[in-house]
Order: C-alpha cells, then sequence, then structure tokens
C-alpha cells in the first residue's frame, strides 16, 4: 500500500512504504499532531514530582501514568479529571491537592523550536492549519497557556473532547467535519505509524515526522514551503 505523498520509505505493521514518485497534489490544509511533533514530553517528570507526596517510588508513579489503560480511559473523555485524579491517588497513595497534581502532571512539556517554526512558516503563507492530538483536558490548558504558538490554528480536534483516540475512524471524521476538507486536500503530520496509516487510508497525504529537516524537505516537494 503506497502513502501518498509520504516522504519516507517505512515499514508499517511489516508492510513497505515506498516513496511516491510522482509529484503530490498540493494539499488545502496542514494537519499537526501535538506531542512528539510540535511539543516533546515526558510522563517521567510527573512521576518523579508526584513520588515526593505517594508511598510508591517514581517509576511505579510513571508506570501508572504513561500510555495506561487508566490514560487512555482518561484521554477518550470515559472520565473527568477528578475521577482520574481520584484513581490516580487510589493506585500511588498521592496525598497532595487536586491543584497540585495538575501542576505536576500536566507540566511534562518542552517546544520542538524546529517543528514550531514550520508551522510558523505555513502560517505567514496564509496555510490553514489544525491540532490533531490524543490528549487529555489538563494537558491542552498548560499547553495553551505555556506556549504562544497554540493559539495559531485554525481549529483543534482532541481525543478527549470527541470520545476516541487515532486510529480511530471517528476521530478522523471529526477534523475532516471541522475542516470541511476530504482525502488528498489534507496533508497530515504525526510521529505515529499507525495514526499515518489510518489517514493515509482515507486518501489524506501525509508525512511520518522523524525529524525537521526531512519534515521541511518534504513541505518543499508539496509547494508549500520555499527552499
Amino acid at each position: 500500500m503506497k502513502l501518498l505523498g509520504c516522504a519516507l520509505c517505512s515499514k508499517l505493521d511489516g508492510m513497505t512504504i515506498e516513496k511516491n514518485q510522482s509529484l503530490p497534489v498540493r494539499p488545502s490544509i496542514v494537519v499537526f499532531d501535538l506531542g512528539k511533533v510540535l511539543v516533546d514530553f515526558d510522563y517521567s517528570i510527573a512521576g518523579r514530582r508526584l513520588a515526593q507526596q505517594s508511598r510508591i517510588p517514581a517509576a511505579e508513579v510513571h508506570a501508572c501514568l504513561n500510555q495506561t489503560p487508566l490514560l487512555h480511559r482518561y484521554e477518550t473523555g470515559l472520565m473527568s479529571r477528578v475521577e482520574f485524579f481520584a484513581d490516580v491517588r487510589q493506585t500511588t497513595g498521592y496525598c497532595g491537592s487536586l491543584e497540585e497534581f495538575t501542576s505536576f502532571f500536566a507540566d511534562i512539556f518542552t517546544e520542538m523550536p524546529e517543528m514550531t517554526a514550520i508551522h510558523a512558516e505555513l502560517r505567514r503563507k496564509g496555510i490553514p492549519t489544525y491540532i490533531f492530538s490524543n490528549t487529555n483536558d489538563m494537558a491542552v490548558e498548560h499547553i495553551r497557556s505555556a506556549f504562544p504558538f497554540f493559539a495559531n490554528f485554525d481549529g483543534y480536534i482532541f481525543s478527549c473532547e470527541v470520545g476516541a483516540m487515532k486510529p480511530d475512524a471517528k476521530i478522523y471524521e471529526a477534523m475532516e467535519k471541522l475542516s470541511d476538507k476530504r482525502g488528498a486536500e489534507i496533508l497530515y503530520l504525526d510521529d505515529r505509524p499507525e495514526n499515518i496509516e489510518a489517514g493515509a487510508m482515507r486518501g489524506w497525504q501525509v508525512i511520518l515526522q522523524t525529524n525537521p529537516a526531512i519534515t521541511r524537505a518534504a513541505l518543499m516537494k508539496f509547494g508549500l514551503l520555499d527552499g
């Protein structure tokens, strides 16, 4: 299977993804994943901070938070912030307040300046851009307040609001509805191959994000950035 406009040769679920040799269709919008694309994150930071007021060590707190079924329920909107906090507190013995927990849990992000600079260039050219993220309300609130670049998008799709996480079709449908774009009109950047593959299956053009130089070169091939 060929991923339209993919700048990389990768293996997705055992299938070789070859470079598209023809010139790609110029997309109308660019859709960005958030974590590991525009901001880096490290749940061990939260684990260390929360462990200072917990009955278990930092590594176990980290294991409770990072990509677990509990986090999945929270990030698909199946539980509220208060319910998530209560479950974490029960598991870890954390004795701090909800406000402290929110601060520790959310303050795990660092901006990826080469990627946010690419986004800024696209905006200066008048290209509509969107955020498309598996995430939670605490993270969104923190990123919105801490990183000015986050305000400069045309729209946002968050798993916690849609009730589905990538690569579930429901969240891709939500992006298409929000942007009123379909198929090759959409160029999608994500660091996770399974998410990229789901977009490509809908006819989206895609870039598997590995480093800014490769992404910049791909965007130049799409005619979205200058050389």
